[in-house]
């Protein structure tokens, strides 16, 4: 090799630098993001004596490449399933910070004069908290078990998923450049239908062929599979024009629903943090000191925003939900800075050439204030909120108490509720499903066919294949829901029901003959009346059909199956969380889950020599050892290394209780009781005044005594190397012995082997 590739010695360059750097920060306690970001600041072109990087559009691809492992892993973090689990109080908080924060990005960036796409870009940026700084945050201040900690995260959940929607917008806004309220109501449907597509097609299929392949995915083929997947979606979703980023985000989270989705997180981790590392170095590498010199009033005036906007916003969003002001308080001071979705956005913007050159080192050194900032604020928020109590009328204390206690009471969903609902979401899932058929058949089956058939030929067996490929999903569009417990109640309950309960399948029938005839309309040239004929016979065999309605149920419980496997696995192994928290939530109380560790001094005690209760106020209710769970345990029980409890107590006994389990026994390594540890063969020779001649080797004291255990004697010219317990030690035989190096010594120096 001549010469060292431009590549490989910019990749040398930024790594060590990203390393170099980054250790300094974790000495400083700092996220490790802004080491990184700091290394590609020291970098970029702009330093005289640092600029080692000579091909920055390599950088830029290897960036691009850690965005798509990004989000991948964040995808294999979040699920659909998930996020119906956070709740009201989630979607709240996030989307009133969203619209607020992204409201304010626009005013403050049309105040200073700029163009409206970065009025729009900046609004978007501002608008995401960063996950991987919070969550740091809370570790390192030791918060992740506090109730408002999970409030955060399930904010954080939701914003994940709008931060998604939200680089689809703006991508529409900045090919269109101007806004068209039309053109984003279609690009929303664009998306949910090929989000519906996406899922629905990957959970049918990915689950299963990971099952099916199992015996054969090692680590080393896992990972290369989970791969392929996750560059096959993003080029797909290339083809259908969205980012790579969106790509990556659904591929992950299908992933997420498989049961070996924590073992491709686990593989793709050093993947991600390479990756990961060389965006956010090039993302250091983007700020040009100049421009930060020159706009440092703007840096200074979006920094404010982004503090106070979200610390306030946080607060208002998850009051409305009806949590307490405690809470809320803890909650929004814990989101005052922008992150990795600001840099992504920020990077979709200058990858489309649609934002100034400004914006991107401006958002830049904003996140790294307001990162540095971040535990300062969540240290400020109980201070603050002693203040609010203390200064707020007691009438609006007592307010939001009431406001509070009244948003905790769960209404009953009436039948036609939990009917209404069900049918619109089964209609929409089943709809798009054959939609994406007809599409499907009409651009790529009936041209191929068209090609190689006549053309009769090719259009009969076209129309016959897709109509035959819809049918089950037409089938359940229509019957789906029609016997189920709701619709039989409301039945039953009186006539006036039963009109509306048919204009529901009236309607749904309406829609798989609209489609079918849809179909035939696009395919063959005939009168309208016979088409209408055709495709209501069509959809009336389908729904007679008891062969296509087992086959439709199969494919139904299939879906669930996998889309609830992962579920069911982790139940067996007793990993998911009691019913009753979810109670316990509304209260002052909360349930959380600790791993004793390793080296805790509790291990090896039983619980009523702990006195846990007693000493910290929480209360044990199960113990999980494996595949075996302990509900309230006994005092007698005893804690063993990895052991997993599930404790009841308040944020400040959780606090304290945490801080105690992690007591170890030793802090550091004992290098002295390592060398004294280690393990080494010696020989010694018998003579005939040593105390154990004559002597059985099962009487020698040798192993009791010494700690040390006899691997063979040498007896003249035979080597006995299994010697028998009854063997009789005689003079002259070389003894060797395997132990640690004190007690070999102890062995051989001892007045046993000297005169008796």
């Amino acid at each position: 090799m001549s010469g060292l590739p431009p590549l490989i010695a910019d990749l040398a360059w930024i790594l060590t630098c990203a390393g170099i750097v980054t250790l300094l920060f974790k000495r400083l306690k700092q996220p490790a993001v802004l080491g990184y970001i700091v290394a590609g600041f020291i970098s970029n072109p702009h330093f005289l004596f640092t600029s080692l990087v000579v091909d920055l559009s390599n950088i830029h691809i290897w960036a691009d490449i850690g965005v798509i492992f990004l989000l991948f892993a964040l995808g294999l973090e979040f699920s659909f399933k998930k996020l119906v689990k956070v709740g009201g109080t989630a979607f709240i908080a996030a989307l009133t910070i969203i619209i607020g924060m992204s409201t304010m990005g626009w005013l403050a960036a049309k105040s200073f004069g700029w163009s409206y796409m970065d009025c729009a870009f900046l609004g978007g940026m501002l608008a995401m908290s960063s996950t991987t700084i919070i969550y740091k945050s809370f570790a390192d201040l030791k918060l992740k078990k506090h109730y408002f900690a999970g409030v955060v995260m399930s904010i954080l959940i939701v914003e994940d998923i709008l931060a998604i929607l939200l680089m689809v917008l703006l991508s529409t806004l900045a090919v269109s450049n101007h806004f068209e309220g039309m053109e984003m109501v279609g690009s929303i449907v664009k998306l949910l239908f090929f989000l519906i597509i996406w899922f629905v097609v990957g959970i049918f299929l990915i689950p299963s062929f990971l099952k099916k392949c199992r015996k054969w995915l090692n680590e080393e083929t896992l990972l290369i599979v989970a791969l392929a997947l996750c560059f096959l979606m993003v080029i797909f979703a290339g083809k259908v024009g969205f980012s790579a980023a969106f790509g990556a985000f659904v591929m992950g989270s299908i992933l997420s629903e498989t049961i070996e989705s924590e073992k491709i997180i686990e593989l793709i981790r050093p993947l991600k943090d390479l990756f990961g590392a060389i965006f956010f170095v090039s993302v250091g590498m983007m700020v040009d000191p100049q421009v930060v010199v020159t706009y440092i009033s703007p840096i200074f005036i979006i920094t404010l925003v982004v503090i106070l906007g979200q610390s306030f916003l946080g607060t208002l969003g998850v009051l409305l939900a009806g949590k307490e002001l405690s809470v809320a308080v803890k909650s929004g001071f814990s989101l005052v800075q922008i992150g990795e979705f600001a840099f992504i956005i920020a990077s979709l913007g200058v990858s489309l050439g649609v934002t100034s050159s400004f914006l991107y080192p401006i958002v830049v050194v904003v996140s790294v204030l307001t990162t540095f900032i971040t535990p300062y604020m969540i240290r400020f928020a109980p201070f603050c909120v002693t203040w609010l109590e203390k200064n707020l009328p007691a009438s609006f204390i007592a307010f939001l108490n009431r406001y509070s206690v009244g948003t905790t009471t769960v209404n009953s969903e009436n039948n036609w509720h939990k009917l209404l609902l069900s049918i619109l979401r089964i209609s929409l899932v089943y709809t798009v499903l054959s939609v994406a058929i007809i599409l499907l058949s009409l651009d790529f089956f009936l041209p191929f066919l068209r090609e190689h058939l006549q053309e009769g030929w090719a259009t009969s067996i076209g129309a016959i294949v897709t109509v035959v490929l819809m049918s089950p999903f037409l089938r359940a569009l229509i019957m789906k829901k029609n016997r189920s417990e709701e619709f039989t109640t409301l039945w039953k309950e009186g006539r006036f029901n039963r009109a509306s309960l048919v204009s529901t399948i009236f309607f749904r029938s309406i829609i798989a003959i609209g489609l079918v005839f849809f179909l035939l309309a696009k395919i063959f040239h005939s009168s309208f009346a016979l088409i209408i004929l055709i495709a209501f016979l069509l959809v009336g065999s389908i729904v007679y059909s008891k062969r296509l309605k087992k086959h439709s149920i199969l494919l139904e419980r299939r879906f669930y199956y996998n889309l609830r496997f992962k579920d069911l696995q982790y139940n067996r192994l007793i990993l998911e969380k009691p019913n009753y928290f979810k109670s316990l939530l509304s209260r002052d109380l909360h349930l959380a889950d600790y791993n004793i560790p390793s080296n805790s001094v509790w291990t090896g005690q039983s619980l009523d020599s702990l006195r846990l209760s007693q000493r910290y106020g929480v209360y044990i209710t199960s113990l999980l050892r494996g595949e075996q769970r302990i509900n309230i345990p006994s005092a007698d029980v005893v804690l063993f290394p990895h052991d997993r409890i599930q404790v009841i107590g308040t944020d400040k006994q959780l606090e304290v209780f945490d801080e105690a389990m992690h007591t170890v026994v030793k802090n550091g390594i004992d290098t002295a009781n390592v060398n004294q540890s280690e393990m080494c063969l010696r020989r010694f020779v018998l003579s005939e005044q040593s105390a154990i001649t004559g002597k059985i080797l099962a009487d020698s004291g040798i192993k009791s005594i010494y700690n040390c255990l006899v691997v063979g004697i040498e007896r003249g010219d035979n080597l006995i190397k299994r010697a028998n317990l009854n063997a009789v030690l005689l003079p002259g035989d070389v003894v060797w012995v395997v132990g640690e190096i004190k007690s070999i010594y102890n062995l051989i120096d001892t007045e046993v082997l000297n005169k008796k």
